[in-house]
C-alpha cells in the first residue's frame, strides 16, 4: 500500500474486504454500495488479489470476470489437471528444438517438465518460467521488454522486435479465457498482440489451458487471434473440447492414454 493512495480508496478497499468476508456478493452491488463505477471496484478488486487479501473469493465467493488475478492467486489452483497438461506437452517437444514459453502457470509447469532436457533451447518472456529454468540445465534466451503485473510477463516493443529476429520450432501460449472462434481473451491490447507475433512467428503453437479456461471469455476487452491449425492442450471437459475441434483447433486431451489427439504430433510439424 503506497502513500499515495489516497484515504478514499484505502477506506473503500478495506470495506471490501469485510464485505468479501461476509459472504457473497456480485461486483454490481459493490457498485452500487460504494456508489462508484464496475471498473473501479474490478481495479480495487485486482489490487486486493494482488496482495493476497482476498484469495479466497475467487472460485465463487465474488464475481471475478474481468478481474486479472497474480500469479500467487493461481498457482495453487488446479494443479493436477496443469501438471497432466504440462506432461502431455513436454512429450512433443523433440530433440533440437527452439521452444517459446509464454507466461503463465501451466506454462510453467511445463517449464519444469522441460528443465533437465540439454537437447533444446527455451526462449520466454515469463518470469515464472525463469524461475522454474534459474538453475536448470536447458540452455534459455529472455526476451527483454517491460515488466506486467501481475501475470509477471515480459512484453511492449523490445519484446516483439526480439521475437522477429527467431523462428521457434514450437511455441507454447498460456490464456486466461479461450473462444474456438476469436482466439484468446486478454486483459490489454499489448499481451494480445504479443501472443498474436508469438503464434505467427513459430513453425508449430499450442495454446495450454485448463477446462475452467474453455467456456468462452474470462471478460476481458482484448482478444488475440490464433492461426487455422493452431493446437490446444487441455484435460476434462471433452465436450468443450469437441467445439475447438470444429473449429479446426487440433486438439489434445491430456491425462488420457493416446494424448486424445490422433496424429497431433505429426500436425505439430506442419503447423505455420
Amino acid at each position: 500500500m503506497t502513500n499515495r493512495e489516497r484515504s478514499s480508496t484505502r477506506n473503500r478497499r478495506q470495506r471490501l474486504v469485510e464485505l468479501l468476508g461476509a459472504g457473497d456478493v456480485s461486483v454490481h452491488a459493490l457498485a452500487a454500495e460504494f456508489g462508484v463505477s464496475l471498473s473501479t471496484i474490478r481495479r480495487d478488486l485486482a489490487v486486493l488479489a494482488d496482495r493476497g487479501r482476498i484469495t479466497r473469493t475467487y472460485g465463487g465467493a465474488v464475481d471475478h470476470r474481468g478481474v486479472e488475478r497474480s500469479r500467487r492467486d493461481k498457482e495453487g489452483v488446479r494443479r493436477a489437471e496443469k501438471n497432466a497438461i504440462a506432461a502431455d506437452a513436454a512429450a512433443i517437444v523433440r530433440s533440437g528444438d527452439v521452444v517459446l514459453l509464454d507466461a503463465g502457470t501451466t506454462v510453467a509447469r511445463l517449464a519444469h517438465e522441460l528443465r533437465d532436457r540439454t537437447d533444446i533451447t527455451i526462449v520466454t518472456n515469463g518470469l515464472s518460467t525463469l524461475l522454474e529454468l534459474a538453475d536448470a540445465e536447458v540452455d534459455v534466451v529472455v526476451l527483454g521488454g517491460r515488466l506486467r503485473r501481475p501475470n509477471e510477463s515480459l512484453l511492449g516493443t523490445r519484446t516483439e522486435q526480439a521475437l522477429r529476429r527467431i523462428t521457434p520450432d514450437i511455441a507454447f501460449l498460456g490464456v486466461d479465457g479461450l473462444d474456438p472462434a476469436r482466439g484468446i481473451n486478454c486483459p490489454d491490447h499489448e499481451q494480445a498482440a504479443l501472443k498474436e507475433a508469438m503464434a505467427e512467428c513459430a513453425r508449430a503453437t499450442w495454446v495450454l489451458a485448463d477446462h475452467s479456461k474453455l467456456s468462452g471469455a474470462a471478460g476481458f476487452p482484448f482478444w488475440a487471434a490464433m492461426p487455422p491449425g493452431t493446437g490446444l492442450i487441455s484435460a476434462g471437459g471433452d465436450d468443450r473440447l469437441a467445439a475447438f475441434a470444429d473449429a479446426h483447433w487440433t486438439v489434445r486431451s491430456a491425462g488420457t492414454e493416446d494424448g486424445g489427439a490422433d496424429g497431433a504430433a505429426d500436425g505439430a510439424a506442419h503447423m505455420s
